[in-house]
Formats: structure tokens, sequence, C-alpha cells
């Protein structure tokens, strides 16, 4: 019988899709809807910040951040972020999941409201107090990565288990799009009260002095859908499974899940002290057991998410300047600094409702049908094929008449990054892990993943700049060029295809028993 299961973790992973499992989903989505807001909402107003506080008298073009300012300030979130994932996926596993989760939320709302607010008045210190924020704002949304998806998954049932937890992750297409929705509207509400002529008509009249306005809001609301969650926070009990199986505290973990399920659960503590005092159920995360048994599950979840991301972020960060250099978005000299914002937000919510919400919703419908496996393989293969279908006749997609077709192949690739591995990279490290380092190796996958996207946030800014030096950025050195980047990402979600050969299955399986934790019962127990 000791390799039986304990009765209040079989309760929930046969229980009924509930009202809980909808309240988890949206208390946990709503940092999400946060995370990806956060993140994302810097691209829209770099080109603003540029003119404000870096405009050059007589120059033919707007100003422009130079390199490091520009890559800090994209680059600092990510880097706080994937220091974030670490420290708190291995504090979620040393102090419960829920006590980290109310430090992570107020992190993020206090830095992103500061990050609106930076002080000085020269370019300086107000781009040395924003990145010190957004750093810290990172730090906080990294610790929302590894304990959303493992309180998810430790609440979920094993039947709709991959849609609940892709849910989660799905808000960060809403956060995206609201992001978008919201910088058009803050714009568009100032462009027509604050009328200003193109850069090329007036240049220094182009900037209106209330456009510093702009870009502080815009950074600052995303704290709103964080706060307005919190008290729920608060409110959510520990996960039945760090209870018991990590805290060992059985009757709390019944009582917990009692309320939550609205039934009765008996109690059975000898069973818990067999499962989890059984010295092969006792090994450590360093220890040559745990590489023995889930060492290529930690390369195959670490290595497919920095491949990803990789692609995802260089893609996502820059989008604009692959809108430019089609001729999506209009030369920046053509516009004022407001309709600049309006511009690029309306290029980058069109991608969001036409792929990338979808991409994530599809992933949520068919996740417990398809399996992990089968959708991440599929959106590494359509992911390598799209990009080289951009990237080998890119001089041909760049002629007049040919913009349409190239941004729906860019859109379809992001359609399949998340009806892929953008989405089934954040699922499975939080199903495949033993209950006591499920946060941390989520944490450790995550932080990859980030290293991925920093590569592919401050790789792509010099990458992509033009090989003929006439042709680059100002204060870039000549790059390789748009057509070969692309082709360089299309050879990343290559590799991406191979490393997840590395990654098992989970669908349809309990937590234990894909982490192997009952089967060390079973020994135990003969």
């Amino acid at each position: 019988m000791a390799g039986e299961n304990l009765k209040v973790l079989n309760a929930l992973d046969s229980a009924k899709t509930q009202w809980y499992h909808f309240t988890a989903i949206i208390i946990a989505g709503m940092g999400f809807f946060t995370d990806a807001y956060d993140l994302f909402c810097i691209s829209l107003v770099t080109k603003m910040l540029g003119r404000i506080y870096y405009h050059k008298e007589g120059s033919p073009k707007p100003g422009s951040l130079p390199p490091n300012v520009s890559a800090a300030v994209n680059g600092v979130a990510l880097c706080g972020t994937l220091a974030g994932q670490l420290f708190f996926g291995w504090l979620g596993d040393k102090l419960g999941r829920k006590k980290v989760y109310g430090i992570t939320l107020m992190l993020m709302c206090l830095c992103s409201i500061a990050s609106g607010l930076s002080f000085g008045h020269d370019a300086k210190s107000i781009m040395s107090t924003l990145c010190f924020f957004r750093f810290w704002l990172g730090f906080g949304i990294g610790g929302d990565y590894p304990l959303s998806a493992t309180i998810m998954s430790e609440y979920a049932n094993k039947k709709t288990r991959g849609a609940f937890i892709a849910a989660v992750f799905a808000m960060q297409g809403f956060g995206i799009l609201g992001g978008g929705i919201f910088a058009m509207i803050v714009s568009a509400a100032f462009e027509a009260k604050y009328p200003a002529p193109a850069y090329q008509v007036d240049a220094l009249a182009s900037t209106v002095p209330q456009a510093d306005y702009v870009w502080r809001i815009i950074l600052m609301v995303g704290a709103m859908p964080a706060i307005l969650t919190y008290y729920w926070r608060m409110k959510m009990p520990e996960t039945a499974r760090y209870t018991a199986l990590v805290a060992k505290d059985l009757k709390q973990a019944n009582a917990d899940m009692s309320k939550v399920l609205q039934v009765d659960i008996e109690a059975e503590q000898p069973k818990v002290e067999e499962k989890v005092g059984n010295p092969s159920n006792s090994f450590g995360l360093f220890s040559k057991e745990f590489l023995k048994r889930h060492g290529l599950h930690l390369l195959g979840t670490t290595s497919t998410w920095f491949l990803l991301d990789i692609a995802f972020y260089s893609q996502n960060l820059f989008q604009k300047d692959i809108f430019t250099a089609i001729g999506w978005i209009p030369p920046a000299k053509t516009m004022n600094a407001i309709k600049e914002v309006f511009t690029i937000a309306r290029a980058q919510t069109l991608i969001a409702l036409c792929s990338t919400v979808p991409g994530y919703w599809f992933t949520v419908a068919l996740i417990d049908k398809m399996g992990r496996f089968a959708i991440q393989l599929l959106g590494f293969t359509m992911m390598t094929i799209f990009m080289f279908a951009l990237a080998f006749p890119y001089n041909h997609w760049t002629q007049p008449g040919h913009h349409i077709p190239f941004v729906v192949i860019y859109s379809l690739t992001f359609f399949f990054a998340n009806f892929g591995p953008n989405a089934t990279t954040f699922v499975v490290p939080a199903e495949i892990f033993p209950a006591r380092f499920r946060s941390t190796c989520h944490g450790i996958s995550a932080a990859s993943g980030k290293l991925g996207a920093i590569v592919g946030a401050f790789g792509f800014l010099y990458l992509a700049q033009n090989q003929d030096k006439a042709k680059t950025d100002a204060g870039y050195p000549p790059g390789i060029g748009v057509k070969n980047s692309l082709i360089v990402l299309g050879v990343i979600n290559l590799l991406g295809l191979l490393f997840t050969f590395f990654v098992p299955e989970s669908k349809g399986k309990s937590l234990e028993e894909i982490s192997g934790e009952t089967e060390d019962t079973i020994e135990g127990g003969e």
C-alpha cells in the first residue's frame, strides 16, 4: 500500500473542474498580465525616450538612445528577471509557495510605479533611475514565473492540468495586448490635446514638453492589475503538495483542501512520514541520484527554453525595427514623438491580436489532447520553416507591395511560438520534478530562458545592423544585417527542435507519478 498516493493528493488529481480552479487561474494570471505588460511596454517608449533626452540640434533624424543606454533600458529588466527566477524559485521550495508569492507581487507593484517617477532632470540621472527600478521590477517578475506555474500545477487536477498552467501563461498575451492598446489610448489623447508638427517640419516642436508624461503613464499603469489581485493572492491557502510532502503537515493540507474542494478528507499521517522519510526519496538537488533521475529532464527544459527565448525576444523586443525596415512603420522623421508611440503600439497590438493571443489559447485548448511534446515539436518545426521563409528571400520581402505577405509569415512565426514552445517550456518544468525541487527547477529552467532572452535582446541589436557602415543606426558598428540574423534565428529554432527530445511527456499523469515520488514509496514499502 505504500506506493499509493496520499488521499488529499488523489482528491486534487481527480477533482472536477470547479470555481476555485478559475479563481486560481485569474489570481496567478493577473501576475502574468502584469509581467508581460511591464516587460514589453518598454519597447513602445524607447524611441520617445531617445527623442526627449537625446535630441541633437540640426540632426536630420530624431534623437535616439545611444547603443549602451538602449541595451541597458531594454535588457536590465531581463537581468533582474533572471536573478528573481533563481532566488524566488529556491525560496518557494524553502518557505512555501504562498509566503513568497505576496513578496513578488508587492515588489512588482512598487517598482512599476517607481520606474515611471525616475528622479532627476538630465538624461543620465533619468536613465539611471529608470534602469535601477526596472531591474528590481524584473526581480519581482522573475519570482512570479516559478511560483505561478508551481501553484497552478499543484492545485490542478491531472486531466486538465496542462490547460490550467497554460491559461496562466496565456495571460501574457493579454498583457502585451493591453500594453499596446493602453499606449494607443494615451498617445491618441495627448496627440489630440497637444498637436505637434512632424520632425522634418520642425525638429524642436515635434516633441512637445507633455510627451514626458506619456512614457511615464504607460510604465506606471503596469502596477494596476497586480494591485487589484493582491488581496486574493494573500487569501489563497498553501498548496497541499507543499504542505504534505515538503512541510510534512498532512493535517493542515487536509484542512486546507477540504475547504477548497468542499469535501472531507481523512487524515493519514503515517503514510506521509513513510513517503517523505524514505531514504530513496530524500536525495538533494545536486546529488548523483538527482542527476541520474532528472538530469536529462533539466537539460531538456533549460536548453529548449534558452533557445526559444533567443528567437522569441529578439523578434518581440525589436519588432518595431523590423516593421520600419519593411516600411510598415513610416520613417521617424515623418512623425512627431507622440504619433510615433501610437504607430509602434498599433503595430504591436495588431501582431498580438492576430497571432500572439490566438497562439496561447490554441495551446490551452489542445495541450491535454495533443500532449506537451507534440505541441513543442510542432512549434519549433514551424518556427524553423517560417524563419527560413522570411530569411532567404528577404530582399524580395522588402520590395514595395510585398509587405503584407512578410507580416503574415512573421505573425505565423509568433503564432507557432505561442502554440508551441513558448507555452510548453513554461508548463513542463512545473510538472516533471519532485515537489521539494519543483519551484527551484522551474526557476532554473526559466532563468535559462531569460539568459536566452538577454542574448536575443542584446545580440539582435548589434547583429541586425546593416553591413554598410553608412546605413547603421547612430553609434552602432556594422552587423550582419536583418537577413543573416533571421537565418541565425532559424538555426536556433532547429536546435530547439532537437533538444525537445530530452523532455518527457507529462499528459494525464499525476505529479507524483511523473516525478517518480510514488515509485520511491513502492520501493520503500517493499
